[in-house]
């Protein structure tokens, strides 16, 4: 199988007809073989029906069906998972994503590249609740993995499969997907798509969602940076907590010991502003704290890997002597 196109559907009735008709008229002209995957996310509107009436007349279709809504990455990672193509392509039932732009993902990735992502550079979607927290968000989001790319939320992407292999989605990961590629050394290019305004159904996204994608940003951002050596993160800010309370609990013994050069007991005037005592001791405290995390980080990352048979390095291609 050449390639699998891979659709989260939660309760888009309205949409599943037209999406599957486009789909085929796009998929058709691409000469390869294909295979298109429909995953029902729990949805409550008759969409399970509808698609099954689809399977009838639509070639090339399957359909996997969610107990309830797990959400979009779980859906993903289900149609993922069960797929049989070489190229895995992503987009969105609602139809914001252009069916017609799948052929220009696959004719970038024939160039080498293991992911193409899609750019929504002409956006057709409100400006302040939805156009204006992504670009805060893109930019975040390439500063933070070092990904280059303007559109990390468009939903319209291209895998190979030897890199999904190695990337495991939870949360909200699946926008991180193109990050997570690069560091298991997957290339990844942009090209620009079509976006188009709702027609039908009900949009899934909402301002509830910035929260989630900036908490697994810092996901993200732990496992390409710190993941193999958790310490380096975790004993950094030991360090930085730790060493101020030392330095002042420091100072405050020396001033008793310098009771008799200067006259006046410091210690004990710093003891009447028990502040003092009490901020070193807990930065030292906290430094501790901080390191001894770090050291079973460690830990626990040894034991992921090693129980697991888990290396932590990806070979991308072995050339043995003739």
């Amino acid at each position: 199988m050449d390639v699998s196109v891979i659709i989260p559907v939660y309760n888009e009735v309205d949409n599943v007809e037209r999406l599957c008709a486009r789909l085929h008229a796009a998929l058709s002209r691409i000469k390869r073989t294909y295979e298109i995957i429909l995953v029902d996310d729990g949805s409550r509107d008759g969409t399970w029906e509808k698609l099954k009436e689809q399977a009838s007349s639509v070639p090339h279709l399957r359909l996997i069906r969610l107990r309830r809504n797990f959400g979009q990455t779980a859906a993903m990672s289900a149609g993922m998972h069960q797929a049989k193509g070489e190229v895995m392509v992503t987009l969105d039932a609602d139809l914001q994503n252009d069916p017609d732009d799948i052929p220009l993902l696959l004719e970038r990735m024939d160039r080498g590249f293991d992911v193409v992502s899609g750019w929504r550079k002409d956006r057709k979607d409100p400006f302040i609740h939805r156009r204006l927290p992504s670009i805060i968000a893109n930019a975040l989001i390439s500063r933070v993995t070092g990904v280059p790319i303007h559109d990390f939320g468009c939903t319209l992407k291209a895998y190979r499969r030897e890199v999904l292999e190695n990337v495991q989605l939870y949360g909200e990961m699946h926008r991180f997907i193109p990050a997570l590629a690069s560091w298991v050394g997957g290339t990844v290019d942009e090209v620009v798509v079509r976006h188009s305004p709702r027609e039908f159904g009900k949009s899934k996204y909402g301002l509830s969602r910035i929260v989630r994608v900036v908490l697994d940003l810092f996901t993200v951002s732990f496992l390409l940076h710190y993941s193999r050596s958790p310490i380096q993160i975790f004993g950094r800010i030991g360090l930085f907590l730790g060493l101020p309370g030392l330095l002042m609990l420091v100072c405050m013994v020396l001033a008793n010991m310098s009771y008799h050069l200067f006259g006046t007991n410091f210690a004990a005037e710093l003891l009447k502003r028990p502040f003092w005592v009490m901020t070193s001791f807990m930065l030292i405290f906290f430094g501790i704290q901080f390191v001894s995390m770090g050291i079973l980080a460690e830990l626990q990352i040894r034991t992921y890997h090693e129980s697991q048979g888990k290396k932590i390095y990806v070979i991308k291609e072995i050339l043995e002597p003739k």
